[in-house]
Parts: structure tokens; C-alpha cells; sequence
């Protein structure tokens, strides 16, 4: 059985984040925002690999899309509002079966958009022949562990290198306590969780852990796939969510969304200015600062900021649509990505998804222009 995305409520008022100690919401407003959020993480657990064509054959009213499982929970939200804006006779249907086969299907041209959190690579661009690629959205992979007693916790990226390498094993490492010096660290085997399919997340995991690790550029390197050599792998941002929670002494590499709706502890990572800081939307605000101009592919890197950028979150990222220039409903497709990135901004706080700048945005609007 195939599930897809439909947003089933409007998104919560409040804001929930992984945040630090001074920022934390309520206990009882956290449990609120949590349960309304954890409904659409539960649906996207079933769907993600098991979508392996949408036919654009259907009526020339319903658009579909596929990809990007970091970018799901938003984009539930915009099908509704671009639906309940004025196109109540459109249905914008997505799977949600991660970056990789988002770009195979639309390359394929079984859907009629793919979603990716990864840019597309030279390779990847010429087999999609005349496809654009917009940047709609701005978020961060997060890190949630699960470690008995233990609430906060700051990592580095040498450090997080380590652990995906399988040298640091324990989470009583002199390595970590030394710099968690007021947490009771226990003599507990790290498991690290990876993506097992084609992921945004594991590019701009493995991105960030290239820039901080010359031995991991080197030995495994960046990309939407790469060849882990320990640890335990999970499908979908939900399957690693879900072994996260289940398992004691995890760790692993997650959307800020999914992070909010399961609750999870969530790790400050160093950033180039020596500030350990967690995926908070000004922190992700801060990273994307620095972006000054846009290049004619829309390719955009932000992970690992400059230390002028003090704030910054180092694993934050942009999500894109794929749109090929012979789309058959290209123009209700860029209606539906015009929305997204104007009036559909409303619901990224929620989510943790925070405004893009003001230059990316107009070059998303060039690029639907260009359609």
C-alpha cells in the first residue's frame, strides 16, 4: 500500500523548536504543538519508498510531486492553502520518498515536479534534460539522539566524524565529556543512524562533515548517497526518527520538523565562529545571510558559514522544486510554486522552515518565469 501526502489541518499557531534551555516553550504547550505535528509524522511513515511512479496522466486538475521528505510536512500545508486560494478544483498530490527518487521520477517525467534538498549535480541536470531547479524553502538537518538522562548535549564536527566513522564508539568518550563537562554522560554504546535511501539530509550531513573532517572528505565524501561504514540506516526522515526514539544511545541525522513532532533531544553543533548552537530559526536565518547573490542554476551552499556568522546553524539548507521546461501543466505548477514561496511562507515557523533572503527569493521568481 502507497501512501501519500495530503495536509490534513492548518498548521499550529504556536512554535515549537529544538531551542536551548531559555527558549523552551511550556511543558504543557510543548505536548500540544507536539501531538498536533506527530499526526503527519505518523503518515509519512508508511510512504516513503513506496512510491515508484505517479502518472501525470490524470486530470489535467491534479498535480503531483515527489522527493524530498524534509520539505513533506510544509508542502502538506501549501497543497491545502493553494487548494482552499482559489484553486479548490485543484489536488496537489506528493510522495514523500526522499531527494533521490524525487529527481529519478521527475527525470522520468512520471510527476509533474521533484523535490530536492541536494541540488542537482552536472550529471544529474543533463539527465533531466532542461529542468530548473528553484529554491522554495529553508530549514536545517538537525541531530536528535536519545541518551538516558541526558538533555542537552554539544557535539563537534570532528567529533560527529568520528562517531559515523565508528572510532568513537561510547558516549563516555574523554573526547565528549570534555566538552559537556555538566552532563552525566554514561558508559552507553553509540549508535549512529543513517539514511538508506537517496537523501537531501545526507548530503548536507555528509556536506558539513567534509568541510570540518579532511579524512571524511577523503574517504566517503558528499552526496545525496554515500558509502557509511558504521552504524545502523533507516528510510525517510521518519525511519530515522523512529529508531532514534526506540533506541537508547542513538543518535542520528534528521529534519528540524521531524525533530518537533517526535520530540526528540536535539544536539548544539559547533559552527565556524566556536558557538554550539541547535537548528533554531534564527540560527538558520543567520547561516542563509550569507548568500548575497544567487547563480544562474540556483545552486545555493550555506552549510558551514563563515564565523562572521555567528549565529549560524552549520547544517542548514535550502529545498528546491524541479520543474522540466516541457512540463505539460507547467503553468498551474508554477502558480502552485509562486504560492509557496509568497503566501505559503506563513506556514515555515511552524515548522521550522524560516524566510528565505530576499535575493534567493527573487531568483525564484525568475526562475518561474523562465518556465
Amino acid at each position: 500500500m502507497c501512501f501519500l501526502v495530503r495536509a490534513s489541518c492548518e498548521p499550529p499557531g504556536d512554535v515549537l523548536r529544538p531551542v536551548a534551555e531559555k527558549e523552551y516553550t511550556s511543558r504543557k504547550e510543548s505536548l500540544l504543538i507536539r501531538n498536533r505535528l506527530f499526526g503527519f509524522l505518523i503518515a509519512v511513515t508508511g510512504m516513503v519508498g513506496c512510491m515508484t511512479a505517479l502518472s501525470t496522466a490524470a486530470a489535467s486538475a491534479n498535480l503531483t510531486g515527489a522527493g524530498s521528505t524534509l520539505v513533506a510536512p510544509l508542502e502538506a500545508n501549501w497543497a491545502n492553502g493553494f487548494e482552499a486560494a482559489g484553486h479548490g478544483n485543484v489536488k496537489v498530490t506528493y510522495g514523500a520518498v526522499g531527494s533521490g527518487a524525487g529527481i529519478a521520477q521527475i527525470t522520468a517525467r512520471t510527476v509533474d515536479f521533484g523535490a530536492s534538498d541536494a541540488p542537482l549535480t552536472p550529471e544529474q541536470a543533463a539527465a533531466c534534460n532542461g529542468c530548473v531547479q528553484i529554491p522554495w524553502a529553508l530549514s536545517a538537518t538537525g541531530l536528535g539522539f536519545n541518551i538516558p538522562g541526558v538533555g542537552k548535549l554539544n557535539l563537534t564536527g570532528p567529533i560527529l566524524a568520528g562517531i559515523y566513522f565508528g572510532k568513537i564508539t561510547n558516549w563516555s568518550d574523554p573526547k565528549i565529556k570534555k566538552i559537556n563537562p555538566n552532563a552525566k554522560l554514561p558508559n552507553l554504546a553509540i549508535t549512529p543512524v543513517y539514511r538508506s535511501d537517496g537523501s537531501g539530509d545526507t548530503y548536507a550531513f555528509t556536506n558539513y562533515l567534509s568541510k570540518v573532517s579532511k579524512a571524511w572528505k577523503n574517504e566517503v565524501g558528499y552526496a545525496t548517497s554515500v558509502g557509511f561504514t558504521h552504524g545502523v540506516g533507516a528510510k525517510g526522515n521518519s525511519g530515522v526518527t523512529n529508531v532514534v526514539a526506540t533506541t537508547p544511545g542513538s543518535i542520528g541525522y534528521i529534519s528540524a520538523s521531524y525533530l518537533i513532532a517526535a520530540g526528540l533531544r536535539v544536539v548544539a553543533v559547533k559552527n565556524e565562529a566556536g558557538n554550539y548552537e541547535l537548528p533554531n530559526l534564527k540560527n538558520i536565518e543567520n547561516a542563509a545571510a550569507m548568500v548575497k547573490k544567487v547563480p544562474p542554476s540556483n545552486e545555493l551552499h550555506i552549510v558551514n558559514p563563515p564565523k562572521k556568522f555567528t549565529e549560524a546553524y552549520p547544517i542548514s539548507t535550502f529545498t528546491y522544486a524541479i520543474v522540466p521546461h516541457d512540463a505539460p501543466q507547467k503553468g498551474l505548477v508554477a502558480q502552485f510554486i509562486s504560492y509557496a514561496i509568497t503566501v505559503g511562507k506563513k506556514y515555515g515557523p511552524a515548522l521550522d522552515f524560516a524566510p528565505m533572503p530576499k535575493v534567493v527569493v527573487t531568483a525564484a521568481k525568475a526562475a518561474i518565469a523562465s518556465l
